[in-house]
């Protein structure tokens, strides 16, 4: 069906006339592409370019996701999205509850598939500052008023049940024993009404929608207590006059919203840290006018060119460039680095990043996905919605698990009702109470999440959940070198040229030719040259041949005593014989021969030598692979304590030895940077991208390393190893309770207060237990 245009949401507004109409026409308001691109970017955009506002292409949005319970509600909530036209992918966790959503502005608008899932109950809003604040705080406020009054009726119920389970028989009179039940049945109103709201509405809608979560089994339990309580409470001469359990009713509910409110506040602790991390820039900003004087606007309003007045202790809206004032900035997020930088006029800031000492103006550079915190984001928000091998299994159990915990409890009932049917409802009820898939389901990716939101504070973006599983079974590190191992800066030492070409010469050449390239040597020429102020002839046809050098022509008018085609790099890409032991050089020759020779010195990376010592130590084999010439390699693999080594290793040959390496059942991790690392990256069993690494090592790694902090490593590797063993942990747990109270259930002997009980201290366990992940072992 072709799509049609929706009205301008801010000239065809329509009073809602019920909640649900109220969000849809709340949702209406994203339709401006001003609107969704705050919560959005576009897919079919060059990298390096800013996609047209609104242009009819795929857009993927980061979203938060509100009245999931378990991993059932993911899945609903992933079906209603994927049934509205013009939404092409759709990831949904339920661990962290977030979602992704990938759509074409061509077929659809956000108001469509926003407003989708409310049928099931579920609320979609994006994932930005105001609309998580707005939807955390309203939220944490109702579900705290419902455990209240759940609270407040327990203890109101078990003070009127007290006298029949401390009175001998006699002792209390009929007409006293009415009464206590008919106090009982009455406080029990409120907490069924209200406190047990979600559980009823939740379940109405899987039986509408055929489908099953784990309310169900729970509002049904729910339900048939006080059906059975009430019966008897009216009739009480009649088949339940004495099956009365208002008390377990209440206690049930009560242990049962404690737990969901103690889930929901660890959540916030251990797998949040990823929210908080991601929600730093403020909602508005202040913004110089055209007479100078400020006003606070969205920061969405922000535009490149404005002027921004941010103020001590607020984050950086944008990329930018200080235009009046000094301070101070904490970047560890974005660069690693956990001292304070000093920035003055002309200094460029980062979003993200905060402003530490004084006030000062910034002129907007970039904005939004354009910017480092941008990318950051996106990266961690893809993260927090994969799910890991463990677990997508537990997911596809959650489900007919369900459905053997109604065929169960049927069965109980089934079983019980010739002989007693008051104990039959209550064992079918204790049944539907204690079974939990909540716990399964959250084992895997909450302690995942909580591993991922430590490692973000340790200035370690993970880009792959996966890859925290993979990181624990590695026996295998593999270092690049140059802007790896050592330090991404290198100096310019002593130039050597031929008769007839100065230095002076040879190093503008060589900048002219290192200027289209990322690579640390070919940087520290072109910071040689900017810093002498040499000036750099025209060249043109330039190539970089990864892991080998550059080459190019110089145009007419600079030949300058130059023959032909120029080429920068290793001796054999220049056709030179490099003298033998000598190392760090880079060599600038044209079709006549060498024209120049350029030492390089480098220093290993601050940590790195303690780095190698320790994963060394935890067993590890360390190799070094370069694509520097084998002396300079073996010499810092000496110095570095690195017993395999090899130097001279093009792209192909790196990939060559990892490829043996896996063959012969090795789990390989790669540490690399350089351009000539991504199919080495790609192909490792876990990859990590170290300090500014060019785009394409990112696009391929697992880990992105933006300070180039070597020391931690082997806290890392040390932590996945304490992440898995927690999964394990919880698995066995989720698997063992369920093992031990079903039967018990079965079988009578499990209360229905001690069910609910159960219930909500098997997801606890496995919340309690991810939080241990929340802090690095220091003795790692």
């Amino acid at each position: 069906m072709p799509f049609v245009p929706f009205a301008d949401p801010r000239t065809s507004f329509t009073p809602p006339n019920t909640p649900v109409d109220a969000v849809v026409s709340s949702a209406l308001l994203l339709d401006d592409p001003d609107e969704w691109t705050l919560f959005s970017r576009p897919l079919d955009a060059a990298p390096d370019t800013e996609a047209d506002v609104g242009a009819p292409g795929r857009w993927e949005s980061q979203l938060l996701v509100g009245g999931m319970y378990c991993a059932a509600c993911a899945l609903v909530v992933e079906q209603a999205l994927l049934a509205v036209p013009g939404v092409i992918t759709a990831n949904v966790s339920a661990a962290s509850g977030r979602a992704s959503v990938t759509w074409s502005a061509a077929a659809t608008r956000p108001s469509r598939w926003l407003s989708a899932p409310l049928a099931a109950g579920y609320s979609l809003v994006p994932a930005s500052d105001g609309f998580e604040a707005a939807s955390g705080r309203q939220d944490a406020r109702l579900a705290l008023w419902r455990w209240l009054v759940a609270g407040f009726c327990m203890m109101q119920i078990m003070m009127y049940a007290a006298p029949s389970y401390f009175s001998a028989p006699g002792d209390i009179t009929p007409d006293i024993e009415r009464l206590l039940r008919w106090a009982s049945w009455v406080i029990s109103l409120p907490l069924v009404l209200f406190s047990c709201g979600p559980f009823f509405s939740s379940a109405w809608r899987d039986l509408v929608g055929r489908r099953i979560s784990m309310d169900l089994p729970v509002a049904i339990g729910i339900g048939v207590t006080f059906a059975v309580s009430t019966a008897a409470t009216f009739e009480p001469a009649g088949w339940w006059g004495q099956g009365v359990y208002f008390d377990s009713l209440s206690m049930f509910v009560f242990f049962l919203l404690t737990g969901r409110w103690l889930e929901q506040r660890l959540r916030e602790r251990t797998a949040g840290s990823l929210g908080v991390l991601m929600q730093r820039l403020h909602t508005s900003v202040e913004r110089q006018t055209t007479d100078g004087k400020f006003e606070r606007v969205a920061t969405r309003r922000l535009r490149v060119g404005d002027v921004m007045r941010v103020l001590p202790g607020e984050a950086f809206a944008a990329d930018g460039t200080v235009v009046q004032g000094d301070t101070m900035t904490d970047e560890a997020l974005l660069t690693g680095e956990s001292r304070p930088i000093a920035r003055s006029v002309g200094a460029p800031v980062m979003a993200g990043s905060y402003n530490l000492s004084s006030v000062v103006l910034v002129r907007v550079d970039q904005l939004g996905t354009s910017t480092r915190y941008g990318q950051i984001v996106a990266l961690m928000g893809r993260a927090a919605l994969e799910k890991p091998r463990l677990a997508v299994l537990a997911d596809r159990v959650a489900k007919p698990f369900l459905q053997l915990v109604l065929v169960a409890a049927a069965g109980s009932a089934a079983f019980w009702w010739p002989t007693d049917p008051a104990k039959a409802l209550m064992a079918a009820v204790a049944v539907l109470v204690v079974t939990c898939p909540c716990a399964l389901s959250l084992a895997t990716p909450t302690a995942m999440l909580t591993t991922a939101g430590l490692f973000a504070r340790q200035g370690v973006l993970v880009r792959r959940l996966q890859a925290i599983e993979s990181l624990a079974g590695i026996d295998t590190v593999i270092f690049d070198k140059t802007g790896t191992l050592t330090d991404a800066t290198l100096g310019l030492g002593a130039v050597i040229t031929r008769p007839g070409f100065t230095d002076v010469q040879a190093l503008g050449v060589a900048a002219g030719l290192a200027g289209a390239s990322l690579h640390p040597a070919s940087r520290a020429l072109v910071q040689a040259a900017q810093a002498a102020g040499v000036g750099v002839p025209v060249l043109g046809s330039l190539q970089e041949q990864a892991g080998k050098g550059l080459q190019g022509w110089l145009a007419p008018q600079f030949k300058g005593g130059l023959n032909g085609q120029l080429r920068l790099g290793s001796a054999a890409f220049c056709g030179v014989t490099a003298p033998v032991g000598e190392a760090l050089q880079v060599w600038l020759a044209d079709d006549a021969g060498w024209v120049a020779r350029f030492d390089l010195v480098e220093r290993a990376r601050p940590g790195a030598a303690a780095a190698v010592a320790q994963l060394q130590a935890a067993g590890l084999d360390v190799r070094l692979l370069s694509g520097d010439h084998e002396a300079s390699a073996q010499r810092l693999g000496a110095a570095l304590g690195i017993a395999h080594v090899r130097g001279q290793c093009t792209p192909a040959i790196k990939l060559a030895c990892v490829q043996a390496l896996q063959h012969a059942g090795a789990r390989v991790l790669m540490v690399g940077d350089g351009l000539n690392d991504g199919p080495v990256l790609a192909a490792a069993d876990v990859s990590v991208a170290i300090g500014m690494a060019v785009p394409l090592a990112q696009a391929q790694s697992d880990f992105v390393l933006p300070g180039g902090q070597l020391s931690v490593l082997p806290a890392l590797l040390e932590h996945a190893h304490r992440t898995l063993r927690v999964v394990r942990q919880n698995l066995w747990w989720a698997a063992a309770y369920n093992a031990v109270c079903v039967p018990l259930a079965v079988a009578g002997w499990l209360p229905a207060w001690l069910a609910g009980l159960g219930m909500a201290l098997s997801s606890l366990a496995v919340l309690c237990n991810a939080a241990r992940l929340s802090h690095l072992n220091k003795a790692a």
